[in-house]
């Protein structure tokens, strides 16, 4: 049975092949593991972030909590990916967001600091890092533009598009908070499509 380092080993394989297995281990000894629970916090609002989390399995989500007191869904972050607010991280800033498990999530912990090192160390670690932020700026370029430019309902049909694995595991209201609409409308939505 695979550990969770091993998924992880597996996943910066396949990203970087070209990667020295010494300088892959060198990444993955500064690593550690978290098992969090459902609705348990993976990063709070107003922390100081030290490292990038890499999900192994389960899901998470981001949001932040308007001038209203309403709990508003920015990303879902499912197995494979990585959660963390680059922008904060980076800065050294205390971060905006709350990532909270919406089931149980292990998570591969990277420290930033351990990761520059290697960076230092290795150009083809140097490469995975510019490719996963490549992939964090892609998704969130995304998002914007689905906002900037698309309807409510082709925004939901590209969220069960590209979201077909956590579409049943993510409950309608936090689904219609994060396509910036109203639960009753989403399910009008979801009616319409069904009767064409």
């Amino acid at each position: 049975m695979n550990t969770p380092f091993d998924t992880y080993r597996d996943h910066i394989k396949y990203s970087c092949p070209d990667l020295p297995s010494d300088q892959l281990q060198m990444l993955i000894n500064g690593l550690s593991i978290s098992k969090l629970s459902s609705k348990q916090y993976y990063i709070e609002a107003g922390a100081i972030q030290d490292h990038i989390g890499y999900i192994s399995s389960g899901l998470i989500r981001a949001f932040y909590i308007d001038e209203k007191g309403n709990e508003v869904n920015v990303c879902f972050i499912k197995e494979g990916e990585y959660v963390t607010h680059y922008p904060a991280l980076i800065s050294k800033t205390p971060g905006r967001y709350f990532f909270q498990c919406i089931e149980p999530t292990v998570i591969i912990n990277i420290p930033y600091n351990h990761l520059m090192l290697c960076c230092d160390n290795s150009h083809q670690v140097e490469r995975y890092l510019r490719l996963m932020v490549e992939d964090a700026f892609a998704m969130q370029q995304r998002r914007i533009e689905g906002f900037v430019f698309d309807n409510a309902e082709k925004r939901y049909l590209d969220f069960v598009k590209e979201n077909p694995d956590i579409f049943s595991r993510v409950s309608l209201s936090l689904i219609s908070s994060y396509l910036g609409i109203e639960r009753q409308s989403l399910t009008r939505i979801r009616k319409r499509l069904l009767n064409k």
